[in-house]
Formats: C-alpha cells, structure tokens, sequence
C-alpha cells in the first residue's frame, strides 16, 4: 500500500501496518481496501477511483462519471457523507459502517476511512441469523415502498443495466453444439438455455414489483454482526429495486463461491424470505405476500440468467473454476454437483415469476 495523504487522529495519524483485504479486484470503481493500523487503533481504508482514459479492471465492471449508471463511481462516497448511508434503516439494527473520514486525493480518487466492524461475517451466519436480518432488512424497506427519494446519484433500473453491461454480457455457451456437450447433462441444461435467451421476459417481471429503497449488493460478505446489530457494507449500487429483490441476491449468492455449504441453500432460502415477510408486515406494508415471493423469483432469476451458462461455458472450454474474488474453487465434476441445488433454485424461481402482466 502507498502512503495515504492523509492518516485519520482516530488511529493515531500514521500507519504502522497495513492488510490488503479480499474484493472483487475487477471493479474498476474499486483502488484498493486495507485493513489499516496505526498507535490508535485500526481502521478500514478504501479508494473510490474515477475512470480513467485507460480502462483498469474487467471489461465487464468498468465505472462511469454519470450518476444514473449502475456502477458509478462515486456512489458509495455519496451514500456516506450525505448521512443516507445511516439513515435508510435506521432503527432496524441495520447499519453501515461508521464513517471516520474522508480525503479527496489529487488525482481525483476519494479515500472512505471506515470504522473496522469486528463481528462474524455473514459467511459464518446460521439460517436463524439470515432471517433475523431479512426480517430487519423488510421492516427498514417497508417504509420506503412506493416512495424512493429523487436523490439524481441514486441508481435507477440498476438490474437492467447490470444485465445489458456487467458480468451477464461474458456467456461462453453460444451454439448448439456447446449445449449437447456431455458436461451439460448434469444440470437442467434446457431450462438454463431458455432462461438466458429468454431473460427478458423474467426482467420485465422484474420491474413491474413495487419499488423500495433497495442496497443491491446484500450477500454474506457484505453482512457483519455487531451484537443484535448487523454492519451492511458496500453502497456503491445502492438506488430503487423490487420489494424482494436484496432477498433474491442474498439467496443465490450465499452458496456461488463456496463460502457457505449449498446444502444449506434450501434452509437460507426459506429463512431469508420468511423473515423478510414478517418484516415487510412489522414496517407497516399491507401488500399480498405472494406478490413480494414472486418479485424475490423474478428478481433472482433475471439477475443470475447468465449463471448457469456461463459456468458450463467455463467448464466446456477449460478454464479453471473461481469464485468471484479469484478464489479457486473445486474441480469441475465436483462444482457441477456442488450448484446443482442452485442452478435448479434459478429455474424454479423463473417458472415463479410468470409472464409480464402489462
């Protein structure tokens, strides 16, 4: 790590050491997170970084300057200054990390100075705790359905975009030659094609669900305990998505990089979206249940299309399975069995979610 311009008094104002931490390196909204020490303390360092006239990162998570895009650069930045960050859930038990201060470095990037949360991290969660949050997450999204704020850096039809310019648009299953390929019978090989040549349809679902203030980047890495609380890190999507739609998201991603067991998907999946539930009743939404149930499939199954055909393109063409931080994981026979409860989650979940009412 390059010496910070600036080291916060509240660790002591110089830096004794400093851990690079574990993040979607890709990201190119993303320069870098520490874990930082200094004489008084720790503190977590993260730089926002601006685009560039030479792209950095994937192709797939390039950045923009424009606030309505869904991987803006600045957008994390905003949600912590402005306060938005503390309030959106405020006295649910959901919050974001204290935020120890802020430098605007010369070269355009901006170092967020955060106070360590030291909890459990969502990795090592019990189904029981995923509830209590769902059920926490319902109440604090309650208040905002129907509602979302006009704040013009908030993001709007994030999935949609996501799904036209992120990760979704890297598929290596392209003929019909690839999907009769051996590999292919282990999964519901079918159902995943017409899923991702037909995801339109589920994203259309998708967008017809009542708005809410949504986070948008809710899985276990993301979720720290502290105490009844639990810290919710990385704002950077934050804006309006589907009642149900951070549900979805915690689902599918609980099991994709090996972090928990997948055979404790069923068990998650039940848990998150009955707490959710109670939650949305306990804030006050008077709505059908089975509405919220069907926005969490269609959510699910448009945002995580592309899932199944991109890991069997992966498979088909040799190269070695990661998770989304680079980390490798098992070898293909035992992959291909370890997301089978998975990849059949997202084609129930797109049967769920019916066709577009309008």
């Amino acid at each position: 790590m390059e010496a910070p311009p600036h080291v916060p008094a509240r660790i002591g104002g110089v830096v004794t050491r400093a851990e690079p931490l574990t993040h979607n390196s890709g990201n190119a909204a993303t320069g870098g997170i520490w874990r930082v020490h200094g004489p008084a303390g720790t503190a977590i360092r993260k730089i926002a970084r601006p685009p560039s006239a030479t792209p950095t990162g994937s192709p797939s998570w390039q950045t923009s300057d424009a606030p309505e895009h869904w991987n803006y650069w600045r957008r994390e930045v905003l949600a912590y200054t402005t306060g938005f960050a503390a309030e959106v859930y405020a006295g649910t038990g959901i919050v974001p990390p204290d935020l120890i201060d802020v430098v605007e470095r010369p070269d355009g990037a901006v170092e967020l100075w955060l106070a360590e949360a030291t909890g459990a991290h969502g990795t090592a969660w019990p189904p029981g705790r995923f509830r209590d949050f769902a059920r926490r997450l319902g109440t604090g999204q309650a208040r905002w359905a129907g509602r979302v704020p006009e704040l013009p850096w908030l993001s709007r039809r994030w999935l949609r975009n996501y799904l036209a310019h992120g990760p979704a648009t890297i598929v290596w299953m392209r003929t019909d030659e690839d999907y009769a390929h051996p590999i292919t019978a282990a999964w519901p090989t079918r159902e995943l094609r017409a899923l991702h040549e037909g995801r339109e349809r589920v994203l259309r679902v998708a967008e017809t669900m009542p708005r809410t203030l949504a986070h948008l980047d809710v899985w276990p890495t993301n979720l720290i305990a502290d105490g009844d609380r639990t810290v919710l890190i990385d704002w950077a999507f934050t804006g309006a998505g589907a009642l149900g739609e951070d549900i979805a998201n915690l689902v599918i991603d609980s099991v994709t990089d090996g972090l928990i067991d997948a055979a404790l998907l069923p068990e998650i999946e039940e848990a998150a979206t009955a707490g959710y539930l109670e939650g949305l009743r306990d804030g006050g939404w008077r709505g059908d249940p089975d509405l919220v149930r069907r926005a969490i499939a269609a959510c699910g199954a448009a945002k995580y299309s592309w899932f199944g055909p991109a890991v069997l393109g992966r498979m088909i063409r040799g190269s070695k399975a990661r998770g989304s931080y680079g980390r490798p994981l098992d070898d293909d026979a035992a992959e291909l069995e370890r997301l089978r409860g998975l990849v059949e989650l997202i084609v129930r979940w797109a049967s769920q979610a019916g066709e577009d009412p309008r």
